[in-house]
C-alpha cells in the first residue's frame, strides 16, 4: 500500500483509539466522578471559583447559565479589543509590532472570542508576544465555554425531569483545567522538543541555505500551537500557520496535530455516551458523522494524489501529485487529510494552502464547513448535530402519524421552530454575504479589485470559502483574496458573532425546554433513536437540508471550475 495512505490510515485510527478513553474520562470531569487528576487540580479549581465567588455546586437555570455564558465573552472582547489596539506601546513587543486598526483588531477579536481566529494579518508581524499570549488565553476560554455549553445539554438530555442543569462557570472551569491544560502541556512539550520555539526573545539571524543572513521571527509558539489545534481553534502563531517549519516540524508533528484537532471533538461523543448511559446512542451518531467524514476525505485524497490535470497535458509529471501550495514534509494524501479534518471542526488551522487545492478538494472543504456538523467544533459539533436530531426526530414523528418524541421528551412546535431557524441562519449568513459581496465587485470592480487575485468560477469560490468559514467559526481561507480590509473585516465579525452564539443559544433553549417536560416512558410505538434506520434518517436530513441550500451556490463556485478544466 501507498505509504501516503499508510500514514493517513494511521492518524485516523490512532485518533479514534485516544477518543475512546478519552471520551469517558471527560465524561467523568462533567459528571462529579472522580478521575487520577483530582489531587493535583482539585487545589487550581478552588481557587478560581474563590476568586470568581463562584458556588459549583449551585445548579443554574437554562437561560441563567446562557446569560453567566454571553456575559463571560463580552468581558473577554472588550480586554481583547483594548490590547489589540495598544500593543505598541503595551510590554512584550521586542520586534516592535504595530497596534491594530480598528476594524482589525474588532474582526480579531471576535474571531478568537468565538472559536473562529480567522486572521486578516500575519501573525509574527503583526502581533506583539502580549497579543498573542491574549489570543492564546482566549483559545482557551472560547473552547471551553463551547465544551460547558455542550455539558448543559447533555445534562439535560440525561435529566427526566428538571429545571437545573448543572452550572456553566463549573463545565468551564474543569474544561479547561481537567481537559484542555494537561493536554495542550502535553503536545506542546512534544512540539518543543521537536523545534517549535518557546521564547520571548525577539527575531533572531539565521543563515539559509543560500548563505544568506535572514531576520526570522520567533515567540512562544509551542504553547498556541497545542491549544490552537486541541481546542479547534487554528489561529496560527505564524502567518502560515501549520505549513510553517517552526509550527510543525516534521511528519511525526503532523500526525500529532492533525490527531488533535479532531480528538476532543470525536471524544465529546463518546462523553456523551458516558453521561447518558446510552453507549449505542453515542455510537449511532459517531456512524454518521464518520460517514460525513470519509465521504469528503476519501475523494479529496484521490484527487490530489491524483495531479492537475491541467499541469498533465502539458507532458508534465506529477508523481507526487498535486503539490502547489503544499510542503514537500507532508505530500498530497496527509495535506488533504488535514484539509478534510480542519474544516469539517472548527478548526480551521491549514498545513497547505487551500487555495491550491484541486476545486473538488475545495468543495468539500467548503462542504464540510457547511453542514458543520461531522465532529465539529469542541462541544458545538455535537450541539449542530442536536438540532438535526431534533429534526429528524420530528419528520420521523409525522412519517408514521405519532407525536415525536426523543429521549423521553415530546417534540412539539416550539422546539422545532428554534430548530428551524437555527438550521436555517447558517446558510442564509453564508449565502446572503456571498450575494453581496459578489454584487459589489460585479457592479465596481476597480474599487474593489484588491479583494481578488483569482476572478472567474476561482473568484467566487474564495468569496463563498470566506463567508463558509466565518459562518462555521472555521479560520480558513482561500488566500487569493485580500481580506484586510473594512468590508471583510466588519462583515466577516458581524457573521463570527451571530453564527457563534445563536447555534449555542438555540440548542441549550431546546435542551432547557425538554428538560422541564414530564417524561414518558418507552412503548412499542417508540422511535429508537440508536439504530441503523434513525442514523440514514439523520443523514438524510442532513444532507436534503445541505444539497438544497448550497447545491446552487456550489455550481456556481467548484463545480464550474472543475468542468472548466477539462
Amino acid at each position: 500500500m501507498n505509504p501516503e495512505i499508510l500514514g493517513v490510515i494511521l492518524m485516523f485510527a490512532l485518533t479514534v483509539l485516544l477518543a475512546i478513553p478519552l471520551g469517558r474520562y471527560i465524561g467523568k470531569v462533567y459528571e462529579g466522578d472522580r478521575t487520577w487528576l483530582d489531587p493535583i487540580l482539585n487545589p487550581l479549581d478552588k481557587l478560581f471559583f474563590k476568586i470568581g465567588g463562584i458556588n459549583p455546586k449551585n445548579e443554574l437555570t437554562w437561560k441563567q447559565n446562557l446569560i453567566a455564558l454571553l456575559t463571560i465573552n463580552l468581558v473577554w472582547f472588550l480586554l481583547s479589543i483594548f490590547i489589540l489596539m495598544n500593543q505598541s506601546w503595551l510590554p512584550l513587543n521586542p520586534d516592535s509590532n504595530p497596534s491594530m486598526s480598528a476594524d482589525l483588531a474588532f474582526n480579531t477579536s471576535i474571531s478568537f472570542i468565538s472559536n473562529t481566529n480567522i486572521q486578516h494579518y500575519s501573525g509574527e508581524t503583526a502581533v506583539s508576544y502580549l497579543g498573542q499570549l491574549t489570543l492564546m488565553l482566549f483559545q482557551f476560554i472560547s473552547a471551553g465555554i463551547g465544551m460547558a455549553a455542550c455539558a448543559i445539554v447533555f445534562k439535560a438530555m440525561k435529566e427526566k425531569k428538571t429545571e437545573k442543569l448543572g452550572n456553566i462557570y463549573n463545565y468551564f472551569i474543569k474544561s479547561c483545567t481537567r481537559i484542555l491544560l494537561p493536554l495542550s502541556i502535553i503536545v506542546a512539550v512534544i512540539l518543543l522538543l521537536n523545534g517549535t520555539p518557546m521564547t520571548f526573545k525577539g527575531k533572531d539571524n539565521f543563515i539559509s541555505l543560500q548563505g544568506d543572513s535572514v531576520l526570522v521571527s520567533r515567540g512562544p509558539a509551542a504553547a498556541m500551537v497545542a491549544i490552537k489545534q486541541l481546542g479547534t481553534n487554528g489561529g496560527g502563531f505564524f502567518g502560515t500557520n501549520s505549513a510553517h517549519p517552526f509550527e510543525n516540524p516534521n511528519y511525526f508533528t503532523n500526525i500529532l496535530e492533525n490527531i488533535s484537532i479532531i480528538l476532543i471533538p470525536m471524544a465529546m461523543i463518546f462523553a456523551l455516551g458516558y453521561m447518558l448511559k446510552r453507549k449505542r446512542f453515542a455510537w449511532m451518531v459517531f456512524g454518521v458523522m464518520t460517514v460525513g467524514f470519509l465521504l469528503f476525505a476519501i475523494p479529496s485524497i484521490y484527487f490530489e494524489m491524483k495531479g492537475n490535470p491541467a499541469i498533465a497535458h502539458t507532458g508534465i509529471l506529477q508523481n507526487m501529485g498535486n503539490m502547489e501550495g503544499k510542503e514537500v514534509r507532508f505530500g498530497s494524501a496527509a495535506s488533504a487529510y488535514w484539509g478534510i479534518t480542519t474544516t469539517v471542526t472548527s478548526n480551521g488551522s491549514v498545513n497547505a494552502m487551500h487555495d491550491s487545492f484541486m476545486p473538488f478538494t475545495g468543495m468539500f472543504c467548503m462542504m464540510g464547513m457547511m453542514i458543520n456538523s461531522f465532529y465539529g467544533g469542541v462541544g458545538v459539533g455535537f450541539l449542530n448535530f442536536y438540532i438535526f436530531i431534533i429534526i429528524a426526530v420530528f419528520i420521523s414523528g409525522l412519517m408514521v402519524g405519532r407525536t415525536p418524541e426523543f429521549l423521553g421528551k415530546k417534540i412539539e412546535a416550539k422546539e422545532m421552530k428554534i430548530a428551524a431557524i437555527i438550521a436555517l441562519l447558517h446558510p442564509l449568513l453564508i449565502l446572503a454575504g456571498t450575494a453581496i459581496s459578489s454584487y459589489l465587485f460585479a457592479h465596481d470592480p476597480t474599487t474593489y479589485a484588491s479583494w481578488l487575485n483569482n476572478p472567474g468560477n476561482h473568484g467566487f469560490s474564495e468569496m463563498l470559502y470566506e463567508f463558509s468559514s466565518a459562518s462555521a467559526n472555521n479560520g480558513s481561507e482561500f488566500a487569493g483574496l485580500g481580506a484586510n480590509t473594512q468590508f471583510w473585516n466588519i462583515a466577516d465579525g458581524i457573521v463570527m458573532l451571530l453564527s457563534r452564539f445563536l447555534p449555542i443559544i438555540g440548542p441549550v433553549a431546546i435542551a432547557g425546554i425538554l428538560a422541564k417536560k414530564k417524561y414518558v416512558p418507552e412503548s412499542a410505538g417508540t422511535l429508537k433513536t440508536d439504530t441503523s434506520t434513525f442514523a440514514i434518517m439523520v443523514f438524510a436530513v442532513i444532507f436534503i437540508i445541505a444539497a438544497l441550500s448550497f447545491f446552487p451556490a456550489l455550481s456556481l463556485g467548484p463545480i464550474a471550475e472543475y468542468f472548466g478544466m477539462k
